[in-house]
């Protein structure tokens, strides 16, 4: 069984057991989150999508919180003597999807 859940502004296709990044979310380390959801695909055939989706609910837990590699940024304009170097660390939170209630 799989499911499309949305936060931080992206969709995900996630399983029962998966574990991935999603934006930074409120919550302690070990704390049980829910997302709703998009579609359920319940096997390789069958779609809920819609008005039928809405009640379904992924259930996960906040394994982590931390931020990812630095992304240099460099900004140059020739015959202008600018060039600007800045870096960025992007915030996430890792959780494991633990069940989808359908």
């Amino acid at each position: 069984m799989h499911a499309i859940i949305q936060t931080g502004g992206k969709q995900y296709r996630v399983a029962p057991g998966e574990t991935l990044r999603v934006e930074k979310l409120p919550g302690e380390i070990g704390s049980e989150i829910e997302f709703p959801t998009l579609a359920v695909f319940k096997d390789d055939s069958t779609l809920v999508a819609g008005a039928e989706a809405a009640n379904a609910r992924v259930k996960a837990t906040i394994v982590g919180n931390d931020r990812a590699d630095k992304i240099i940024v460099f900004k140059f304009k020739k015959k202008k003597q600018y060039k600007k170097t800045i870096g960025h660390r992007q915030s996430f939170t890792e959780v494991k999807v633990s069940d989808i209630l359908a």
